[in-house]
């Protein structure tokens, strides 16, 4: 597995024992904004995490095509700029 998808994966299982404690403390009835500080939380993590992924992405598929094919140079550029303009929105 490459650095980029081990560093997300580790975040993401982190992810999964903070929704475990979200879905307790809804279940609890406990206070609003301490339970939307802790989803806060996971929207940071998993934002590290997607980050981690694309930036392996960039790293490897990206600077292979650059390297060997020009049309799939251009198809994982524009894979690139999707994403990205979906960060924007």
């Amino acid at each position: 597995m490459k650095e980029g998808k081990a560093k997300a994966l580790k975040k993401l299982k982190i992810v999964r024992g903070q929704m475990d404690g979200v879905i307790r403390m809804l279940e609890e009835d406990r206070y609003c904004v301490d339970i939307s500080t802790q989803l806060l939380a996971i929207i940071g993590q998993i934002r590290k995490a997607n980050t981690d992924i694309l930036a392996d992405h960039l790293k490897t598929c990206v600077t292979d095509a650059i390297k060997n094919d020009e049309s799939d140079r251009d198809e994982k550029i524009n894979e690139i700029v999707n994403i990205i303009d979906k960060y924007v929105k």
